[in-house]
């Protein structure tokens, strides 16, 4: 029998109605934000994420899906977004009159990786991207953005870790003071850091071997070499997140797992569930525009993973809230061609409701309707024919009345 491709699987069921649900709430909120929504495409040229995630990450070195096409092009199953939403900046000439832009994304993307709950090779973000702005305002207006999106779907305990990185310029010392601490104690670390430390030695912080994060006790501080400019952005970010009444904490081991961030990088953490962990991150990456051909043009987003995000979700409401409200059951012919010209009526009303097509008996249509978790059964026989009304079932409190045909749709949304 066919299977799914290891690492992918199919949308249904609950856990769809919680895709919906979460993404429409994306939608929502980005929108009244100001934000667009941008489609960009699956497939990319692999220089797009070489360029910019940087080849000494391991969504570069590790986790990409990338073939050559029949055209002979290299080409990449996008990793991530960000890129790509960059390079359509470019592509089109959106950033060229230096006028904020501001977008937001969902979409599925691929990473070759070791499995574990939550975790896909094929996976869905939400991202919201914003260029032309290089403000610390303009960073904690976005974050303000993404701590309503979460709320909105009833996360309460929610907490940011913010670090800086600072810029390419204020780096260098940084770099010799943490190589010079990792070649002290080097044969405690993994051999990917050993590769990291040459390539990129921020890198190290973001091991997750626990190995490697016990040798960096004690390691040399980011935030202790940037420079003033930087060190004066990172103030005026926690003097807005204290105003705003954003929960914050400095994490000097946060620096992401890509090359392109400077100055803020961020995670945002939920303990809804118990112990803390990682929901969201992102950060400034005001160099990856010019690095990637376009104009010099700061930028701030982040990306969150739509998958693990549903299944907590699940875990804290269970059922999506997204079934129909009513099923209405018609129980003969006459009835039948009544409740098609009524259903239409109230669907062009804007009411969720369920008709009933299959002819079945009425035990047999609230046994279904039970299970759905539908909420009422209006049943509409002979007699409520002949009264203009139909007979509401609540089925979860077991419960029945007569409604006039004329107030359904105000007590459904009542």
């Amino acid at each position: 029998m066919a299977q799914a491709v290891k690492g992918t699987r199919d949308l249904f069921g609950n856990e769809m109605k919680w895709f919906q649900r979460i993404e429409d709430t994306a939608r929502r909120v980005c929108s009244r934000h100001g934000y667009e929504e941008i489609r960009t495409p699956i497939l990319e040229e692999i220089e797009v994420f070489k360029r910019s995630v940087g080849e000494s990450s391991d969504i570069v070195n590790k986790e990409m899906y990338e073939f050559m096409d029949k055209g002979g092009r290299h080409v990449v199953m996008r990793p991530e977004n960000t890129a790509g939403v960059v390079r359509a900046m470019i592509q089109h000439k959106l950033l060229v009159n230096n006028d904020p832009r501001l977008l937001y994304y969902i979409g599925p993307m691929f990473r070759y990786e070791r499995m574990q709950a939550g975790r896909y090779r094929q996976f869905w973000q939400i991202g919201a991207e914003s260029f032309g702005v290089a403000s610390p305002e303009s960073e904690a207006e976005n974050l303000m953005m993404l701590f309503a999106f979460l709320r909105e779907l009833g996360l309460k305990h929610l907490n940011l870790s913010i670090n800086s990185v600072g810029t390419p310029e204020c780096r260098p010392a940084f770099h010799k003071a943490i190589r010079e601490f990792f070649q002290a104690r080097e044969e405690r670390f993994c051999e990917d850091c050993h590769r990291r430390i040459e390539a990129n030695p921020l890198r190290v912080l973001d091991c997750k071997v626990p190995g490697c994060q016990a040798a960096l006790a004690g390691h040399p501080v980011i935030t202790d070499y940037l420079d003033e400019a930087s060190r004066q952005h990172h103030a005026r970010l926690k003097e807005l997140l204290t105003a705003l009444g954003i929960p914050f904490e400095e994490n000097p081991r946060l620096v992401r797992g890509l090359d392109y961030y400077t100055r803020t990088a961020f995670e945002v953490l939920s303990s809804d569930l118990g112990a803390q962990s990682a929901l969201v991150g992102g950060g400034r990456y005001d160099g990856l525009v010019k690095h990637l051909g376009g104009p010099e043009v700061p930028a701030f987003g982040w990306a969150i993973g739509l998958d693990r995000l549903a299944i907590l979700m699940q875990q804290l409401h269970g059922e999506a809230p997204l079934n129909p409200p009513a099923l209405l059951i018609p129980l003969g012919e006459a009835a039948s061609l009544k409740a098609l010209t009524l259903a239409q009526d109230w669907w062009d009303q804007g009411l969720a409701i369920q008709l009933e097509t299959r002819g079945v008996n009425l035990k047999k249509a609230l046994t279904s309707a039970n299970r759905q978790g539908t909420r009422f059964a209006l049943i509409l026989g002979d007699s409520e024919l002949e009264k203009g009304v139909v007979a509401a079932r609540n089925l979860g409190a077991g419960t029945q009345e007569e409604w006039p045909l004329e107030e359904v749709p105000a007590r459904l949304r009542n």
